[in-house]
């Protein structure tokens, strides 16, 4: 099975009150290897994954440099005319980025 291009991994998220993303705490992809962790805004995460990155939720492996344990994969739908950030095949009616852990 071929291994798969992840252009992002995100570490943690925090909602605001009204259930969309705020912030995602992540590590971008440079090169060879990863960031240390960036705290990325939901329009800049937005711009992102519409470029055509692949974003994953995960965390990085204790003393294994740019290795991640992987779960979900990100994308973005669209129900009633917005935007929606979801992780895995879930299709909520808010930002759902279940796996990352909430800040």
């Amino acid at each position: 099975m071929a291994k798969v291009k992840v252009d992002g991994i995100i570490q943690a998220v925090r909602y605001t009150p009204d259930g969309q993303v705020d912030w995602v705490r992540a590590f971008l992809r440079r090169g060879p290897t990863y960031s240390d962790r960036v705290i990325i805004d939901r329009s800049t995460l937005l711009a992102y994954l519409k470029s055509g990155k692949k974003v994953y939720i995960g965390d990085r492996k204790p003393q294994l440099a740019s290795t991640f344990e992987l779960a979900a994969p990100v994308r973005v739908i669209q129900k009633d005319g917005r935007e929606i950030l979801v992780a895995g095949v879930s299709e909520a009616e808010r930002d759902c980025l279940e796996g990352a852990p909430v800040l």
